[in-house]
């Protein structure tokens, strides 16, 4: 027998499982609700942070509305927060610059490079290799381009491919497409014989 709640026998019904179920899941939620809830942390530090990285790059570089550079680069990431900002490729870069009528007046290839946006500087490390378009080849560990100086210089030990002699030593200077340098410090000079 149903009390009298002006509900039918099957409404009486519904009604109770409703309130049954509403209890229980009372019950879990109590027992559920004391927990912590486990969140990823957030990043409070922004600055460390890439705003962008970009993968299989291939893009061009302007200096005052002139293309100065072609760039390749498998990885490229803008830490743009940074004091000071700077762009990184830490995953291998190519980089052809160009004369005004956008022919590769020297080519640099780096394990690393990295851009200081406001100085205008690349800081390229690790099996630095350059080519002018005299076929000179530029071997070293580490190499700054200076793009507002029109330069290129190192302090650390370098080796230069002439056609017929290889020059060593420490402290290197030069022209921004590798033309016109200088060596601090000359190691040696060597002859290379060529093999038949």
């Amino acid at each position: 027998m149903t009390p009298d709640t002006g509900l039918g026998p099957m409404k009486y019904r519904t009604y109770l499982t409703t309130v049954f179920i509403a209890v229980v899941m009372s019950f879990f939620g109590l027992s559920c609700g004391n927990k912590e809830k486990q969140l990823g942390e957030a990043v409070t530090n922004r600055d460390s942070t890439s705003v962008m990285t970009t993968r299989g790059v291939d893009m061009y570089v302007s200096e005052e509305g002139i293309i100065r550079y072609h760039v390749i680069a498998e990885e490229w990431k803008i830490f743009d927060k940074m004091k000071p900002p700077f762009y990184s490729m830490e995953q291998g870069v190519l980089l052809e610059i160009l004369d005004s009528l956008m022919q590769v007046e020297s080519m640099i290839e780096a394990d690393t490079a990295y851009y200081m946006i406001d100085d205008e500087i690349w800081h390229l490390r690790h099996d630095v290799h350059a080519e002018n378009v005299q076929q000179e080849q530029f071997d070293t560990q580490e190499l700054f381009i200076d793009n507002r100086r029109d330069r290129m210089y190192s302090d650390s030990l370098i080796c230069i491919k002439q056609e017929k002699q290889m020059i060593v030593g420490h402290g290197f200077e030069s022209n921004g497409n590798l033309t016109k340098y200088t060596i601090r410090k000359t190691e040696g000079v060597f002859p290379i014989t060529e093999t038949k």
